[in-house]
């Protein structure tokens, strides 16, 4: 199949066993088809053509996005994410440890081949650390009993509850501001009384955050920067 035709460029067919066909949009604004082996190329153009008016507003959604995103490339002066707040990386000849935090970033010349995965090693250690004192300040408030609190590399969902009580949170949320952190925080806290999203849970999200809307929709429109 072209890469393009009715001028919605295609970047990859990704070919598997799954049994239905699934389109994503890319941050570059170019769709990722995802489609069993036995589906004709002819048929995934059909279902494309079917999903235009989607595609085209996911385009322009991401065309409209500011800031834009841009892959991680570890350098002198490039902004990284904490708390909603960007701050500059500093490249030093040697410290202590690889990677510090400190109104910035510092990471060691030699741990530059590693410099993703300290990133998500320090930024795990932050989010428990943050996450954990948030819980802790709603927990005490509305007298909610939770189990145990995990950071996750979860990267389709943003935080869940289990039947046991035990409450997980990506690690990518500490890129967000705190109203946003906390936003989450309640909302799986909530989940400890109400399992589904019922119009009680929601009064009782409103009842501990009046303006959560505010910070579910923040996390919708930029959730595609929390990532390295």
């Amino acid at each position: 199949m072209e890469s393009d035709f009715m001028d919605i460029k295609i970047e990859k067919i990704i070919r598997t066993k799954r049994k239905t066909i699934a389109l994503q949009m890319t941050d570059n604004a170019t769709l990722i088809v995802k489609a069993p082996f036995y589906l004709s190329d002819e048929k995934v153009k059909e279902v494309i053509l079917k999903h235009r008016k989607w595609i085209e507003k996911k385009k322009k959604e991401i065309e409209k996005r500011d800031p834009k995103y841009s892959p991680k490339e570890f350098v002198n002066g490039e902004g990284f994410l904490y708390l909603g707040k960007f701050y500059k990386l500093k490249i030093v000849d040697f410290q202590d440890e690889p990677l510090k935090f400190d109104n910035g970033f510092y990471l060691s010349k030699d741990a530059l081949p590693e410099a993703r995965k300290l990133f998500i090693n320090r930024y795990k250690n932050m989010a428990y650390k943050k996450i954990l004192e948030r819980v802790e300040w709603y927990a005490k408030k509305r007298g909610f009993k939770y189990k145990s609190i995990k950071i996750t590399n979860a990267q389709k969902r943003w935080a869940s509850c289990s039947p046991k009580g035990n409450l997980n949170f990506s690690w990518r949320l500490i890129m967000a501001p705190l109203p946003v952190i906390d936003y989450v925080v309640v909302h799986e806290l909530v989940h400890l009384e109400e399992k589904n999203h019922t119009k009680s849970f929601w009064t009782k999200v409103k009842m501990l955050m009046p303006d959560y809307e505010r910070y579910k929709e923040w996390l919708r429109k930029n959730e595609y920067l929390l990532k390295i």
